[in-house]
């Protein structure tokens, strides 16, 4: 006796195995999101290195420095210190975004206080409170339970070609 299996319309049919690519296909479809990650990683680099430089000359066009314009080089250096990160680990830590949003909500506070309403205000206050609150948490739970070792680096590639 026959059973006839019937599937949903909705249904994903997968094959019993995975698909597994051969040793080549794989190193080469690594290799190739690795470079893909590197033009972007520098097109990154580049830009916000030509934003820091013009912000510092027309800072000095203007001869007048405010509180707004420095946490905008500092944005700036964040930016650059999470490609190094990345470059150098592989990974992106997500606080580093975070204290990038704190600073940024803090310069739009500090640009915008004159146009804004007590209660927009309070909104971004508020918001500033709960990403440090979500930062805090991140790291009590990395501290309380920390990543293995080898999972916190990237394996250099020039080690596996023997």
């Amino acid at each position: 006796m026959k059973v006839k299996e019937q599937f949903d319309k909705n249904e994903v049919i997968r094959p019993d195995k995975p698909i597994r690519f051969t040793g080549l296909a794989e190193g080469t479809l690594k290799k190739g999101i690795h470079f893909l990650e590197f033009i972007g990683l520098f097109i990154i680099t580049i830009a916000t290195m030509f934003a820091g430089y013009d912000a510092v000359i027309t800072m000095y066009e203007s001869r007048v420095v405010h509180l707004g314009d420095l946490l905008l080089l500092f944005l700036y250096l964040e930016v650059l210190a999470m490609v190094a990160i990345y470059i150098d680990s592989g990974k992106l830590p997500v606080r580093l975004p975070m204290y990038i949003a704190i600073v940024a909500l803090a310069r739009y506070l500090i640009l915008e206080m004159k146009d804004l309403t007590e209660w927009q205000m309070i909104a971004v206050a508020v918001t500033i409170t709960l990403i440090t609150l979500s930062t805090l948490v991140l790291r009590y739970g990395t501290m309380k339970y920390p990543y293995p070792e080898n999972q916190n680096r990237r394996k250099p590639e020039h080690n596996n070609q023997k």
